[in-house]
């Protein structure tokens, strides 16, 4: 776990590193460029829309045409792959699990953001009570967390700030936001925010009482997702389980999985089994998920 943490650290540099100098250079504009007439074309239909608002939550800076050309590189390597190393029935099953990967990883960075900002709300809270108890209006205070807090709480500030700098309510500005990152916490204090700027008088003594909630729910949230990691960990295992046997089958014995896919029982005994793996994985999951 200590070689993997810093091989993802050392990734992350380099790729800091890289987009540093593509930055001065302009290679990063060039980059863009070379996908602009396939980001065009996605952008025309409905999931393309769909899938620049995915992006957008995650917080990548990936486009609809760059994930495009990704994810189908990702299904024909998959395909081919899986057809060279265990058999030809497995490709278009691998380029579905590919297909279905890419997504996750959207989900994946979505979630990841999502739970980053939750843990960022206590102090979202706190610097709009000290602001507000200062005189300063809800406007300026939102602005004024949009500068203090690190990413994405003060990115996600940044774009209400200036939505409502634009001429957006404070309600529609804040609905925005709730739609981007949904959660529990945010709809507490956005609603909260939202009666205070309709009906008016002191909002400073909710936030204070808002903020020590949101403490107490994260630290909830935090020790559940401890004590689930196990459980975690096993619906990721069982797939991974599955999928060893049948390369160390083939190891063993070469070109048993060609002949087991060769007729209609053997192909239906794969379907079957992978269906039940699908099934276990999707019930482990569901039972180690637990709302706060």
């Amino acid at each position: 776990m200590w070689g993997v943490h810093a091989w993802r650290g050392g990734r992350a540099d380099r790729a800091a590193l890289v987009e540093r100098l593509a930055g001065e250079s302009g290679g990063g504009a060039a980059r863009q460029a070379a996908f602009a007439g396939l980001d065009r074309r996605v952008r025309r239909y409905p999931w393309g829309k769909r899938l620049a608002g995915r992006l957008a939550a995650t917080g990548t800076n990936l486009t609809p045409g760059q994930f495009t050309a990704a994810a189908i590189g990702l299904v024909t390597a998959a395909w081919v792959a899986a057809a060279a190393v265990l058999a030809p029935f497995f490709g278009p099953i691998a380029a579905l699990l590919a297909g279905w990967t890419a997504f996750s990883f959207l989900e994946w960075r979505r979630r990841v953001r999502n739970e980053r900002f939750i843990a960022q709300l206590p102090d979202l809270a706190r610097v709009l009570a000290n602001a507000t108890q200062a005189g300063l209006a809800l406007r300026t205070a939102v602005s004024m967390a949009a500068e203090e807090l690190d990413a994405p709480a003060g990115e996600e500030l940044k774009q209400v700030a200036d939505a409502m700098a634009v001429g957006h309510s404070v309600e529609d500005a804040l609905g925005e936001l709730q739609q981007r990152l949904p959660s529990r916490e945010l709809i507490v204090l956005v609603s909260t925010l939202v009666l205070s700027s309709r009906a008016g008088g002191s909002v400073v003594e909710s936030l204070r009482n808002l903020t020590v909630t949101l403490e107490e729910r994260k630290e909830t949230r935090r020790e559940i997702r401890t004590q689930m990691s196990q459980v975690t960990i096993t619906a990721y295992a069982v797939p991974v389980i599955g999928l060893g046997s049948l390369l160390l089958l083939n190891r063993i014995m070469p070109g048993s999985l060609s002949a087991m896919t060769g007729s209609g029982i053997g192909r239906i005994c794969v379907l079957i089994s992978l269906g039940l793996y699908v099934v276990g994985f999707a019930l482990i999951r569901r039972m180690s998920r637990i709302d706060v």
